[in-house]
């Protein structure tokens, strides 16, 4: 059985390394993707401080984002690609670190408590697949070593599924 273990948050890089190490281990052995998006995504929720929400979006069409595995408030479930920070994320296939979501055109308020955001987009064999997404009610919640972290996470989450 797998069991987290505490990490300190002090030493950023330590912390996603360390975090990294625990969603190797968590995923060891799985492939299928919703199972792998749901561990991920309770994982980084009960680990990460000062988060709202932390899940997945999936690309279920050429132009369509559909909610996947997550932890927090309930979510939008659509979002197209283009819009909002994760439909950005996808259109650029890039990661967009948010340090205010008033302040990104086109925002897409699911959760009003939200103030800062992070996505990071999931790419398999060059296509992009769908998009971690995390959400804080800090204001600058996430820096360059969060998206150097999360885009890790990534990574390992891909690695495991396909």
């Amino acid at each position: 059985m797998f069991q987290t273990a505490t990490i300190d948050h002090t030493n950023k890089a330590e912390f996603y390394r360390e975090l990294a190490q625990q969603l190797e281990a968590l995923l060891t052995g799985e492939s299928d993707m919703i199972a792998n998006a749901a561990n991920t995504s309770a994982l980084m929720f009960q680990m990460m401080p000062e988060l709202n929400w932390a899940g997945f979006y999936l690309l279920k069409s050429e132009g369509e984002l559909v909610l996947g595995p997550f932890q927090g408030k309930p979510a939008c479930v659509r979002i197209p690609v283009g819009k909002g920070v994760c439909g950005t994320a996808v259109e650029r296939k890039s990661s967009v670190l948010v340090e205010d979501v008033h302040a990104f055109p086109g925002h897409i308020a699911c959760d009003a408590a939200s103030r800062s955001e992070l996505v990071v987009p999931l790419i398999h064999e060059g296509r992009v697949i769908g998009v971690i997404d995390l959400d804080s009610p800090v204001p600058s919640r996430f820096n360059a070593e969060d998206q150097a972290g999360i885009e890790k996470l990534a990574a390992i989450f891909i690695a495991a599924s396909f």
